[in-house]
């Protein structure tokens, strides 16, 4: 294990670059053994996040941004991928909405001050934007 532990990072990253090829048993495997390296670090569990939201597993990301903000207060990156799956659950939007914009004032990596901007336009254009798919009514059949 010990000679693999330099190479933690190169395991994150092939992970994140698995979830952006949609192969998730990669990704998860990936992230797990991240983890088996450094189980102090918590960007394996970003990871695994990042995972579910890009399913749109949203409680199931939350779970996991929550989880690293706990240990990890300060988390940038994780508070603005909480901020996302937030805005994108009907019920917890405004919450959402509230936390990437405090990411947008606070973050000081530029990357996720850019990324809250941009989630929270995407917001603002589509996810508030009325009807949501929630609010359509089904026409009546005969």
């Amino acid at each position: 294990m010990q000679q693999f532990k330099d190479d933690f990072i190169l395991f994150v990253e092939a992970g994140f670059i698995a979830v952006g090829q949609s192969d998730e048993d990669a990704a998860s495997k990936l992230f797990k053994v991240s983890e088996l390296l450094k189980p102090e670090d918590s960007l394996p569990k970003v990871g695994l996040g990042f995972m579910h939201l890009c399913k749109l597993e949203l409680k199931q990301a939350c779970t996991m941004f929550e989880e690293v903000l706990k240990k990890e207060p300060n988390n940038e990156m994780a508070k603005t991928f909480l901020g996302i799956s937030l805005s994108l659950s009907p019920t917890e939007a405004a919450k959402g909405e509230k936390i990437l914009a405090d990411s947008v004032k606070g973050a000081h990596n530029p990357d996720v001050k850019q990324l809250a901007g941009t989630a929270l336009d995407f917001v603002d254009k589509f996810v508030k934007k009325a009807p949501s798919p929630a609010q359509v009514q089904k026409p009546k059949g005969k």
